[in-house]
């Protein structure tokens, strides 16, 4: 494992689960002394550093960013994941229901990103990272909630690239199509048939299988490490080619 990250310090939200957890891991095992925030950090192993935060709170954030920073001694790398998901049509969401998401998935990167800067200034090498969705690019059907959402995530990292590029801060999102997450996992478990609903999944997917949370956490240890330096303002699809692919229908036998 390379040590690219050696004396940088990295605070990563939503990180005690799914690509968070992945993400946290790896940035550890590249040399980062790795803090995470998460609603429930208790399960977060060692050497990560746990700390309680919810990005709807502002004030809950503030407390666990400072304190975070004041362990690690600064910090260079932010990872914006935390995030919930919804599914449905611009029918079925109550008004609630939007505020809700809206306020983890975008108020959220707002809130943790408003915190961590003036840290982030002081760091000679400064990244963000935003985990944003296939969702802000593609029309996928029962996702209007969510890919609103995701837009707007995409959206805010392009306008944060432009404010914070002179101050020597680079942001950047990934792009990840469908991961094979806890949180898909719950929604395959409450298909009428889950083995074909998966089924489903992975075959809209070009490379024909579910993005791993390990693949998706190399695509933002790459953004956040020096050998992105000259990175800004891009969003990377981790989606298997779904963004980009339109293969033709494979021929019948």
């Amino acid at each position: 494992m390379t040590t690219e990250l050696a004396g940088l310090t990295a605070l990563v939200t939503g990180g005690a689960s799914g690509i968070g957890l992945a993400t946290a891991r790896l940035l550890a095992d590249r040399g980062a002394d790795v803090a995470v925030l998460d609603l429930d950090p208790s399960g977060v192993p060692a050497p990560l550093r746990g700390f309680t935060a919810d990005v709807s709170d502002d004030e809950s954030v503030r407390r666990a960013v400072e304190a975070a920073a004041e362990i690690l001694g600064g910090i260079d790398i932010l990872v914006n994941n935390a995030g919930i998901g919804a599914a449905g049509t611009v029918e079925d969401n109550p008004d609630a229901q939007w505020h809700s998401v809206l306020d983890v998935n975008v108020l959220g990167v707002v809130r943790t990103t408003r915190a961590a800067l003036p840290h982030l200034r002081r760091s000679a090498h400064a990244a963000i990272v935003n985990t944003c969705s296939i969702a802000a690019t593609a029309g996928l059907p029962q996702r209007a909630l969510y890919s609103a959402s995701k837009g707007a995530v995409l959206s805010l990292t392009l306008a944060m690239a432009a404010d914070h590029v002179r101050e020597g801060i680079r942001v950047n999102c990934v792009n990840p199509g469908t991961v094979d997450t806890p949180w898909v996992g719950r929604l395959l478990g409450a298909a009428a048939d889950p083995a074909a609903e998966r089924a489903a999944l992975e075959a809209r997917q070009p490379t024909g299988r579910l993005v791993s949370a390990d693949q998706v956490a190399a695509s933002i240890a790459y953004l956040a490490s020096p050998a992105a330096g000259s990175t800004t303002g891009t969003a990377l699809a981790v989606d298997g080619g779904m963004a980009g692919l339109r293969l033709r229908p494979e021929p019948k036998p």
